[in-house]
């Protein structure tokens, strides 16, 4: 199992060597816990409307389509997606390989020794 490493600006975390948008931090717990919860119903949705979609019933694609925008709409309120929340003009790396942006190095030296992943 992948253990989730967050880069040193904690901007991201490393799952499987891609970085992936952390949630913005300015956010109060209260709102981050909210939204995350919005975004847990919605992957439910996402789930629940898959089940009604290979059942063959109506309106299942509707609904997906429906439960994934809900997704999207959590993860941007969250800072996941959209525009970036940091405001040093750092651009978005999001789902890049860790090898293929600044944080190479920090994370070649991170890793080194460790077995390559299979």
């Amino acid at each position: 199992m992948s253990v989730a490493i967050t880069t040193p600006d904690r901007r991201y975390i490393v799952v499987r060597e891609r970085l992936w948008r952390c949630a913005n931090p300015d956010l109060s717990e209260a709102c981050r816990e909210a939204l995350v919860k919005r975004l847990m119903t919605a992957r439910r949705d996402v789930k629940h409307a898959k089940q009604a979609e290979r059942a063959g019933e109506a309106g299942a694609a509707e609904a997906l389509t429906a439960a994934r925008a809900a997704v999207d709409a959590a993860k941007i309120a969250l800072g996941e997606r959209g525009p970036v929340w940091w405001t040093d003009g750092a651009p978005d790396l999001n789902r890049h390989l860790v090898r293929n942006t600044p944080y190479a190095p920090w994370f070649a030296a991170l890793t080194a020794g460790e077995p390559e992943p299979r």
